[in-house]
């Protein structure tokens, strides 16, 4: 979800233009706040100044209220959060050995995972809403309505979408074109920092492959826990968890 949003705010603010897209690494044109070398994107003075990060409210939110930033909020439903992020850590090195999946959902539901528990960071971002200008968007609205999404995006960015972004974005932020573009699919990275034998980074793209991994015993702990954290929470959309 944060690789496509990535890659949708690029053409938002190229008006279509996908040079920027197909000739600039993802994590130049919207750099990560965690890595060091951040702290050059610090001096670049341009008015769309795309930065991203993983960080949960209560480490960034601070700041924030003080700037004028406003903040994109990607979510998703937890259950395939906790795939996707198995499948990374097989990837990434400098990650811990996921172990095996059972084991990897139990650190999950636990919250010993890299950025924490994934029902504070969610409850987190959505408790700035009236402190923040943030917009909260699904990775399931996403994929059910792209276009429709992207024009709610540029509404809030002040940056209105013409038909030449329009067609871009159904061309360039498909799952296969992302998955088969070198900017996007982290195939530039090294070996020694992601071990791209063990796996695609852009695997999937899917709504619900969690179904592939979950047995009955670990789909009723999760809802049971969900159920716990989320239950009285305002979502604005809410996933399926059958």
């Amino acid at each position: 979800g944060t690789t496509w949003m990535q890659e949708i705010l690029t053409l938002l603010f190229s008006h279509g233009d996908i040079l920027p897209a197909k000739t600039i690494p993802n994590w130049e044109r919207a750099p990560w706040l965690e890595q060091i070398y951040f702290r050059d994107a610090l001096q670049d003075t341009a008015a769309h100044r795309l930065i991203t990060t993983h960080l949960p409210a209560r480490v960034l939110a601070p700041a924030l209220q003080q700037s004028k930033a406003k903040v994109i909020y990607v979510a998703r439903n937890p259950k395939d959060v906790a795939v996707s992020f198995y499948h990374f850590h097989r990837l990434a090195k400098f990650l811990p050995d996921p172990g095996s999946f059972d084991t990897f959902l139990t650190r999950f539901l636990e919250g010993t995972v890299h950025y924490g528990s994934w029902f504070d960071h969610v409850k987190g971002w959505l408790g700035q809403r009236q402190l923040l200008n943030i917009f909260y968007v699904t990775y399931e609205e996403l994929h059910q309505d792209l276009l429709g999404t992207a024009q709610r995006l540029g509404t809030f960015l002040g940056c209105p979408l013409g038909p030449e972004t329009l067609e871009a974005l159904e061309q360039h932020c498909s799952f296969v074109t992302m998955r088969d573009n070198a900017m996007v699919n982290y195939t530039l990275i090294p070996s020694e920092i992601m071990d791209h034998s063990q796996g695609c980074f852009m695997r999937k793209g899917v709504v619900g492959d969690w179904r592939d991994h979950f047995s009955p015993l670990q789909n009723a702990l999760f809802n049971r826990l969900y159920q716990e954290e989320m239950g009285d929470s305002e979502l604005p959309t809410r996933w399926p968890m059958a």
